[in-house]
């Protein structure tokens, strides 16, 4: 294989080119190929902490993503309104870390005592400030970072990522793709452009909801609208404020949830909902109500959550939004494209039909994964709308069901999600939703927790005072942290 061709370039696309470019040097020849005339998406403006991950690997500094994309720090998701009590899913590595064996006892000590959400997390996030330790020049410059996760401009993000990808030597077409040439195996031999024609060794399908390549090849989309049920959204932006959120906020609405992501200069917002109940100028006006203000609708995207039966076909792969898109919530997008190709670098180099069944079945583990994880955050007991009644009598897949089932009586364990290393939500991350939404017996928990021994239970009280004592630090407002980072050299 000499030359990969990346049909989009969202930011997918780019993800994409930097990861291959990165993991195969000048090895081989890496060509993206954009239209002008196909907009991006651009209301997804929150990362996982696999964004942390894409920028080690392909040496860019979080400082460059704060400068350039107007980011701002997040440290994970605050749900408002989906319990009496909001939650943050904020993985900490210190409590992730107390565990005997595979359980984590340190989460199942605090739970288990019934302890406060924020005691979960670190609470500084809570009040939005960051600890005053990581103003530090040399210490940022050499990646020691408050957080792994982020919230960015998508339009600057965009333009941010074709730089870089033109810095190191990824070519960059502005054309727009016609027509796909498939030979008697069935593999894409050519493209048509409106300018000339294109043809390559590997092909990328990053072409957003067109599917421009992989369609062609007959791949199929599978909706779980059966499980989830949003199926659209509007998005729009609001002014600046004071301080900024260490977190995107999630809220529950009538008919759906609301997501508010800070940017350094703006907040992006949008009301996803279930269009079966209300349409987008009754979202508008909810939102309004709940606002006291008016709003200008920036996007108005209808969806159908799903995935496609193959994202690999013969020499080609689709990763972004032509291969996946399950929803907003968890910001699952980027993160996906981000696994999927650490995953394809490895198997490319002299892949054959064996390789290709593996891949797609590892991807679609990593759906699997997502699509419950989601679904779980839905099983809340809230009940002020027909729309959250009828919820409760939603069905469910059956690999969460016979989790669940398992998680009556101990917590998540990483043997529960040993289909792959490349899924996106393990053991710690199930465990802070499920406490969020009170679906954790905490009787049974405290029967397990009873059988762990005085020497292992005096070693986890230890580190948890460790944890607690972390943070007694100073603290600085993450808008002057933020300011800090772009006055930097």
């Amino acid at each position: 294989m000499k030359s990969i061709c990346i049909v989009g370039a969202g930011t997918a696309g780019y993800v994409t080119a930097l990861i291959l470019k990165s993991r195969f040097g000048n090895n081989i020849d890496i060509t993206i190929i954009k239209s002008d005339k196909v907009g991006i998406i651009g209301v997804g403006e929150g990362s996982t902490e696999h964004w942390k991950d894409f920028l080690d690997f392909v040496n860019i500094n979080p400082i460059e993503i704060i400068k350039n994309c107007d980011a701002t720090c997040k440290s994970g998701i605050m749900f408002e309104n989906w319990q009496e009590d909001p939650y943050l899913h904020s993985v900490n590595g210190i409590l992730q870390g107390i565990k005997l064996g595979q359980t984590s006892i340190g989460y199942q000590q605090l739970i288990t005592n019934n302890c406060k959400q924020n005691e979960l997390t670190n609470p500084h996030f809570w009040e939005n400030n960051l600890e005053q330790f990581y103003v530090n020049e040399n210490n940022l410059k050499n990646n020691i970072f408050p957080v792994n996760q982020f919230h960015f401009n998508t339009f600057k993000l965009n333009d941010f990522l074709n730089k870089k990808c033109l810095e190191r030597n990824i070519k960059i077409i502005n054309d727009e793709i016609k027509d796909v040439i498939l030979n008697n195996k069935q593999e894409i031999t050519e493209l048509t452009g409106e300018k000339i024609n294109y043809s390559y060794d590997f092909y990328i399908d990053s072409s957003g909801f067109k599917r421009i390549l992989i369609s062609k090849l007959g791949a199929k989309w599978q909706s779980y609208k059966k499980y989830l049920k949003m199926k659209e959204a509007i998005a729009f932006p609001t002014e600046d404020t004071e301080n900024y959120n260490i977190y995107t906020v999630a809220k529950a609405m009538d008919y759906g949830w609301m997501w508010q992501i800070p940017t350094y200069g703006r907040q992006g917002n949008g009301y996803i909902f279930d269009s079966d109940y209300i349409n987008a100028e009754q979202a508008k006006k909810e939102v309004e109500k709940l606002l006291n203000k008016k709003i200008e609708i920036g996007k108005h995207i209808k969806f159908d959550p799903g995935c496609l039966d193959k994202v690999w076909i013969n020499n080609c792969v689709a990763i972004g939004l032509s291969a996946n898109f399950v929803e907003p919530l968890e910001a699952t997008s980027i993160g996906t494209s981000i696994q999927q190709t650490f995953l394809l670098m490895h198997l490319l180099p002299n892949y054959d039909e064996k390789v290709i069944k593996n891949y797609n079945h590892k991807v679609e583990k990593i759906m699997n994964n997502i699509r419950d994880f989601i679904c779980l955050h839905y099983l809340t007991k809230k009940n002020n709308t027909q729309f959250w009644k009828d919820l409760q009598r939603n069905q469910i897949p059956e690999s969460l069901k016979e989790n669940l089932e398992k998680w009556k009586y101990r917590l998540p364990i990483r043997e529960d999600f040993k289909d792959t290393d490349y899924l996106l939500f393990f053991e710690t991350n199930w465990i802070h939703i499920l406490y969020g939404l009170k679906l954790l017996d905490i009787q049974e928990l405290r029967k397990n927790f009873n059988f762990i021994n005085k020497e292992n239970l005096n070693y986890c009280n230890e580190l948890l005072n460790n944890f607690k004592n972390s943070f007694n630090v100073e603290t600085i407002k993450h808008k002057e942290f933020l300011k800090y980072v772009r006055n930097l050299i």
